[in-house]
């Protein structure tokens, strides 16, 4: 899986830019060290004496400042960390999920956490709670355990459990966790993913035959093409699904991850969604709602695809890293912390959004 992730990323840096890892290409490492060690201190100071953050009831959160933290530098050894550790294990179920009992979101819960357990894993203490909790995520996937077939809409997708369908941003985690866990990218989870992921982008296609598959031509990506189909972006007056941002940039990441190969349509479609939308100045389709979710995943993906100099349609060039350290560090509050004035998908939330920002800073390292 990782010579086959190489060779996708490597040729997908080359579609977007001929320029490749150098230090010039990189951000301003002073800069991008001093907001990340004020984001820090901001959560150190933020944690509850249960070892939580926001809610003791809402672990998703918590996994993803602590995820957040180990990713930023903190060692297991924090004292704030082994707060927090101890937190987190203490929602490990005995069916291998990580999660509240009370939750409907077992998907997300479970995948954050493993991914903070993951990071916090130098020494194998994790290894049997991440082995089990990647396969009960395996067990959550649509697929034909809930009767359904490969012609479904949901099928391959995971999700909060609330809604009764899978989602892209569920499926998102999904696979960034079975990646972590070591999963391979030849195991069926994967296989069918990129058959829930095709069918969320804005492309007729032999992998997509969905209703909304021609009806928005652009090759960006939506929530979800399950029990009727949604985008947070909305619809339009023939019911065609509106790309966005951050769905886009999940879904390229994830077809990555699920091995679909760059000359592939899908990818190029995708590419060029991106290409046409740059900006870090708000999460294109969606305005503000979502901003810093959509940070985090614009340089989660540009990491992981290896580009380093971006190139929109029109010719423009970008350092993004060096672009997002120096917006994220200009938004930063006095004391550390970020937040957006959208408080939509709960990024009212210092915590959280906090979390996504680290995240973020974490992916404009050329350092990796």
């Amino acid at each position: 899986m990782a010579r086959s992730l190489a060779f996708c990323a490597t040729l997908f840096g080359a579609l977007l830019s001929t320029s490749f890892a150098a230090p010039e290409t990189g951000a301003d490492a002073e800069k991008l060290q001093a907001s990340t060690q004020r984001g820090v201190e901001f959560l150190k100071s933020s944690q509850a004496a249960d070892g939580s953050w926001t809610s003791p009831a809402a672990p998703g959160i918590s996994g993803l400042v602590t995820y957040s933290l180990l990713e930023s530098g903190a060692s297991v050894d924090d004292p704030v960390v082994k707060k927090a550790l101890a937190h987190l294990e203490s929602f490990v179920q005995k069916d291998g999920g990580i999660y509240h009992p009370e939750t409907n979101h077992k998907n997300y819960e479970t995948s954050i956490i493993l991914l903070a357990l993951n990071s916090a894993n130098k020494d194998g203490r994790y290894n049997e709670t991440i082995s089990r909790a990647a396969d009960f995520l395996k067990g959550l996937q649509w697929d034909e355990t809930e009767s359904i077939d490969e012609e479904d809409g949901a099928y391959g997708g995971a999700g909060y459990g609330s809604h009764s369908r899978p989602d892209l941003s569920n499926t998102t985690y999904l696979l960034e966790a079975l990646r972590a866990a070591g999963v391979s990218q030849n195991d069926p989870a994967f296989k069918k993913a990129a058959v829930f992921v095709s069918r969320c982008q804005n492309l007729e296609s032999k992998h997509n035959r969905t209703e909304f598959a021609g009806k928005v031509k652009d090759g960006g990506f939506y929530y979800t093409p399950a029990a009727g189909g949604s985008s947070q972006a909305g619809a339009n007056p023939d019911g065609g699904l509106r790309s966005y941002a951050s769905m886009t940039y999940a879904g390229l990441k994830s077809m990555i991850y699920a091995g679909v190969q760059p000359d592939d349509p899908r990818v190029k479609a995708a590419q060029e969604w991106i290409r046409q939308f740059y900006t870090i100045e708000e999460n294109p389709g969606m305005g503000q709602q979502g901003l810093f979710y959509y940070y985090q995943t614009f340089a989660k993906s540009l990491s992981v695809m290896e580009v380093d100099e971006f190139v929109e349609a029109n010719g423009t060039k970008h350092n993004w890293r060096r672009e997002l350290v120096d917006h994220l560090a200009a938004v930063q509050a006095e004391n550390g912390s970020w937040k957006n004035e959208q408080p939509r998908w709960m990024e009212g939330d210092a915590n959280l959004v906090t979390a996504y920002a680290l995240l973020a800073l974490r992916n404009c390292r050329v350092d990796q």
